[in-house]
């Protein structure tokens, strides 16, 4: 009983510092539609990226602070740049190609590693605030946490599943998603090097 309060505070921890990832990883269930695996490599990649911040912050809190100094985190916001970057350069690669449907399903195929990068990026911010709770906690309640944190992620992307699959939602992300997966990928990396000060901004 004496963990169920820690438990109930890491959920609501949870939803409120991971709640955006709802629209990123709904654009990447979009994405993969109709590849098989698509779910398979969305839940690892969320769990990998994921559990890179729940390791960064554990690390932190335990005085590792040269592994990841704060000044750092703002830089994440690279990763979701570049790949957005990426992503809006091959939009306007195929738009005058004329591939068949097989080879466009291919082309959109979704990758762990690139959700787990985009998860960990969008979530390194989280560190600076997992790391305050950790230090007040006492070990059990810690473990506590996390536990209750990697039992949300799959929460997390059920719920962006189910969001993307609803009918009208499906039809608008199928429609405009090769076009709102760049911005939204850029728009992160933007708002991640802004908000963190990088290079000086």
């Amino acid at each position: 009983m004496e963990l169920l309060a820690p438990v109930l505070q890491a959920i609501g921890l949870f939803a409120a510092t991971n709640i955006d990832d709802i629209i990123v990883l709904s654009l990447f269930f979009s994405r993969g539609a109709g590849a098989r695996g698509t779910t398979a490599k969305i839940g690892i990649g969320q769990y990998v990226g994921f559990g890179g911040i729940l390791v960064a912050s554990v690390l932190v809190t335990l005085g590792a602070s040269s592994f990841l100094p704060p000044e750092a985190i703002p830089y994440f916001g690279l990763i979701p740049l570049v790949l957005g970057l990426h992503a809006a350069w091959k939009v306007w690669r195929s738009d005058d190609d004329d591939d068949d449907d097989e080879e466009k399903v291919a082309g959109k195929q979704v990758s762990i590693w690139t959700v787990a990068a985009v998860t960990f990026a969008n979530g390194g911010d989280n560190i600076g605030v997992y790391v305050p709770v950790f230090v007040t906690v006492g070990p059990g309640a810690m473990v506590a946490y996390c536990i209750a944190f990697l039992a949300m992620v799959a929460v997390l992307v059920a719920i962006a599943k189910y969001v993307a699959t609803r009918k009208p939602i499906a039809e608008v992300l199928e429609r405009w998603e090769h076009i709102l997966f760049p911005i939204v990928l850029i728009g992160l990396g933007v708002v991640i090097l802004l908000e963190g000060g990088a290079f000086g901004l």
